[in-house]
């Protein structure tokens, strides 16, 4: 499998090394344990002839030349993680180029995986529109203003299409390089995760904190405001609408627009925050904790918990001890 790293100036050195050693490892492990049947051939790539990582350090790689014809195309995440900050680095020189690379490798067939906000450079070259992908979930709002003909879902560590594949933020790096080496072997990438200590993960929302998502936009901040100081009443969108002087048909159209979601959805995802607090201070049984946030018994809490972040009270708890 020949595989393509291509690094953009001033790019996160976490996601690059996690790819780099993830892939080094398969390939390891594949001539020990395989006889070599199944390599990975990886190269650095870049528009310039050296490339200067997020903390400043000067990466040597080897220039994009027209017979360089990869499986697959790795995009390691940008280090700008502020939203004016990535706005103002989509629109700088090399990204043009990067744009044009990219298009050009997907129509002689090779697949692209975007880490991170990497998604935001492949949804710049418009072949994302109208398939599913997730990022870095505190961006979630930016990307879907600037993309609106993409099906961001930002709940979800890892989204394969007919493109290739994106994965969520930060150490979502890693989830990523696993998920391609299990597409060539299960039991390679399982090898892989053990050495690793780590195994691939399906969802990025229990590591999401929604007031962040909030601060996006006015309105749903002061939402977010009103909705903590009544998670224990139910939920009313007419009321709702009228605490903050807008209509509920407004404030349906901003959080489909700036969250994908209802206002009920984000009262819900405010109260599994809150469970998830409660939970971890250890002293209230579930029944407690569910009147805490508004319900009436344990069963809807437990169900909400479990279809949210994918594990149940007993789980959640074990994981924050």
């Amino acid at each position: 499998m020949k595989i393509v790293v291509l690094a953009l100036e001033s790019f996160w050195d976490t996601g690059l090394a996690i790819v780099l050693d993830a892939l080094k490892l398969a390939d390891r492990f594949s001539a020990a344990q395989m006889g070599g049947t199944l390599r990975f051939d990886v190269s650095i790539v870049g528009v310039r002839k050296r490339i200067r990582s997020g903390q400043g350090f000067i990466i040597p790689v080897n220039t994009i030349t027209p017979d360089l014809k990869p499986d697959w195309v790795i995009m390691p995440a940008l280090s700008t993680g502020r939203p004016d900050q990535l706005i103002t680095r989509l629109g700088q020189r090399d990204i043009a180029p990067v744009k044009r690379q990219l298009r050009k490798w997907h129509e002689g067939g090779a697949r692209i995986a975007a880490s991170c906000i990497s998604a935001f450079v492949l949804a710049e070259t418009g072949l994302l529109d109208h398939r599913e992908v997730t990022t870095t979930w505190w961006l979630a709002p930016l990307f879907r203003q600037r993309y609106p003909n993409v099906l961001l879902d930002e709940t979800r560590m890892l989204v394969a299409s007919d493109i290739g594949v994106t994965s969520g933020a930060a150490m979502g790096h890693l989830d990523l390089a696993l998920w391609l080496i299990r597409q060539a072997s299960p039991e390679l990438s399982s090898v892989v995760s053990r050495y690793l200590l780590a195994d691939l993960r399906t969802l990025q929302a229990a590591y999401i904190i929604p007031n962040h998502l909030a601060e996006a936009d006015p309105l749903i901040e002061r939402f977010e405001r009103w909705a903590r100081d009544h998670l224990k009443d139910g939920f009313s969108l007419k009321e709702l609408a009228e605490a903050l002087a807008v209509t509920p048909r407004t404030l349906q159209r901003r959080c489909e627009a700036v969250l994908g979601k209802s206002p009920l959805a984000y009262f819900q995802d405010l109260r599994v925050e809150r469970a998830q607090s409660l939970l971890h201070g250890g002293h209230l049984d579930v029944d407690a904790i569910a009147a805490e946030v508004g319900y009436a018994d344990a069963t809807t809490l437990r169900t909400l918990l479990r279809e949210r972040l994918g594990r149940g009270v007993r789980e959640l708890r074990a994981s924050l001890r």
